[in-house]
């Protein structure tokens, strides 16, 4: 390569790294939100596994090394992963939310699945999880049926201690926001899992028609999935990019509520970075190359959420 290529190489990745800095600076710092310190509010971090094709080694030290509190993870039902895990948690010194949900079709085994997985996580005697993240029920059971989910979590984390919230997600019984409210007015210990990109893409809207549903979601909220949504998809294909400016705003709205809540009364607030590969990332036709790098842009969720939150 000749030199003076090299220097515009590297000249033009410097302005770019500048330029990416100076916009999630610009981002974290929004006047928008009052940033109101409190010394006793505890947020925590974490790093999603989804898409990284390493070892769960490599995975932990890497999470490490980018400065996240932990992962959140799917509860592993062998008692050999579970070992695994725990060793290497330790090892690296990480906090863990661990995922639990069922894939069965029909209601029964379902269920009996959900409890068996939500029992174990919860009641394991090693890791006390920051939290359980439940992929509850599925859209097409009845309310009732779904109801059972929410009857057995509510009293799990009663006996356990531990916060347990059911995510906003697509196919789920949560999927979107005015079904949400049912639920949430009927069952005020239920807490759940902020994933507002999927309402965006089911609603396909910002959710500016419907601030009340959106409103009693923020008050329930226990944990967030930062992941920037858009009415046409469950994620853009980079919150740096100025064309999803809307939509990016629209999120650290959302988030700014549920912090200023939870500064307020002194509660600890987890939230994942949970941008995701393809078929979640946009892709080019024929080559499915991702269009943005999913590591990088949940590391710049990590560092614009650090910035705008921490005390």
């Amino acid at each position: 390569m000749k030199p003076d290529r090299r220097r515009f190489i590297k000249t033009s990745a410097t302005a770019l790294t500048a330029f990416m800095l100076s916009r999630l600076q610009a981002v974290a710092r929004d006047n928008a939100f009052d940033m109101n310190h409190n010394n006793k509010f505890d947020l925590k971090i974490l790093a999603t596994n989804w898409g990284f094709n390493g070892s769960l080694d490599e995975y932990c030290a890497r999470v490490k090394k980018e400065g996240y509190d932990g992962i959140e993870i799917w509860w592993p039902m062998e008692p050999a992963a579970q070992t695994e895990l725990f060793n290497i948690l330790k090892k690296y010194n990480l906090a863990a939310g661990f995922l639990c949900g069922g894939q069965e079709s029909q209601y029964q085994p379902h269920l009996d699945h959900f409890k068996k997985m939500t029992d174990a996580a919860a009641n394991n005697k090693v890791q006390t999880p920051l939290y359980i993240n439940c992929h509850s029920g599925r859209d097409f059971f009845s309310e009732e049926q779904n109801q059972a989910f929410i009857d057995h979590t509510t009293q799990l984390s009663a006996q356990s201690g531990v916060l347990i919230c059911h995510e906003t997600h697509r196919s789920r019984m949560l999927f979107a926001a005015p079904i949400a409210r049912r639920y949430i007015e009927k069952n005020p210990e239920l807490r759940i899992t902020f994933d507002v990109s999927h309402w965006c893409n089911v609603s396909e809207s910002l959710l500016q028609d419907q601030p009340e549903n959106v409103a009693l979601a923020l008050e329930r909220t226990g944990h967030i999935h930062a992941r920037i949504g858009h009415p046409e998809g469950p994620q853009v294909n980079d919150p740096r990019a100025p064309e999803w400016e809307s939509a990016v705003k629209a999120h650290l709205s959302w988030w700014d509520t549920i912090v200023s809540r939870k500064k307020k009364q002194n509660e600890r607030l987890t939230i994942l970075t949970e941008f995701g590969p393809p078929d979640y990332m946009p892709t080019t036709p024929y080559t499915r190359q991702a269009l943005s790098d999913q590591w990088a842009i949940n590391v710049y969720m990590l560092h614009l959420l650090r910035e705008r939150y921490s005390s």
